[in-house]
């Protein structure tokens, strides 16, 4: 096929697409049918020649006043079209889609957003929102988890932390024959409930970590934290009481930006030696990196 009648075929299809687009601007307030044209009105029409005309059509095909089944459908057209075009914002939107037929996206948003936007209730909306990114949250924490704990299974540490356990379950003897091949899955399973895995960055899912719930607890957090504000500056400030051993290790680990696993996992000796140094304060903590720094450079 050739450049150019590619091109117009390119061309043509996209026409149609728009064409099939473009239609349904209008289309989503009185079908395929004109809204004025259904009253009988021109589109410069008042309100009260709108009233007037809906009135009177309604004598005429009301299902009360006319049996017919097809002046029933159109009754229902009309009345629609009444709704429409009584409003002013309704109206103007109708008569802005008439004038912007191609703007179907923004025309249809607009719609959409006067008939139910105001009938949802935000309180609703916010409730879904929050439940579906809690699930959505807790699905992917159980993913990332139980993928880690199949990483960490296959390694060779927790093999011999596995064996070590049945050993320590079988009082220090174990068959010679069973080699870690021939253990069963049930076994290695039963044992391997036993060990608690904490993997960094794969913690086990809770709820108390969901967004949603921490959504709901975020009054109570925020309490909290304000009254923990307020009773560090009476203490530490007002009444210039000595730092306990947790508010000093607090200070000390944030002052070194050191992860609160991070910490908790240096031993006792080395904690107490950095509290002693008081490194919150900042000529001691310029004192201990100039150390720091003056130990790397030795071992170099």
């Amino acid at each position: 096929m050739a450049p150019a009648e590619a091109f117009r075929w390119c061309a043509a299809v996209l026409a149609l697409m728009l064409c099939l687009l473009v239609s349904p601007s209008t289309a989503i307030y009185c079908d395929e049918d004109d809204c004025y044209d259904l009253l009988g009105v021109s589109q410069n029409a008042n309100g009260s020649e709108i009233k007037k005309a809906y009135y009177k059509l309604s004598l005429k095909y009301h299902p009360d006043k006319n049996p017919d089944p097809e002046s029933r459908q159109l009754f229902v057209k009309i009345a629609n079209a009444y709704e429409i075009l009584k409003d002013e914002a309704t109206r103007e939107q109708y008569d802005y889609a008439i004038a912007h037929p191609e703007e179907v996206f923004y025309n249809t948003a607009r719609y959409y957003r006067a008939y139910y936007g105001h009938k949802t209730d935000p309180r609703a909306v916010l409730v879904g929102l929050l439940l579906i990114l809690s699930a959505f949250q807790y699905l992917n924490q159980w993913t990332r988890y139980n993928q880690a704990i199949e990483m960490v299974k296959k390694t060779p540490a927790y093999k011999n932390r596995l064996r070590a356990l049945e050993l320590e379950r079988s009082g220090g003897t174990t068959n010679k024959k069973k080699t870690n091949k021939q253990m069963t899955k049930k076994i290695e399973d039963d044992l391997g409930k036993e060990l608690e895995l904490q993997i960094k960055g794969a913690e086990k899912p809770s709820i108390w970590d969901l967004v949603g719930l921490r959504f709901v607890l975020l009054p109570y957090t925020i309490g909290k934290l304000l009254l923990w504000t307020a009773c560090w500056f009476w203490r530490y400030k007002v009444k210039k009481a000595p730092y306990s051993w947790e508010d000093a290790s607090y200070l000390t680990r944030r002052s070194l930006g050191a992860p609160f696993e991070a910490w908790r996992n240096i031993d006792d000796s080395t904690k107490e030696d950095l509290v002693h140094r008081r490194l919150w304060e900042k000529s001691n903590m310029e004192s201990y990196l100039s150390e720091m720094r003056k130990e790397s450079k030795r071992r170099r």
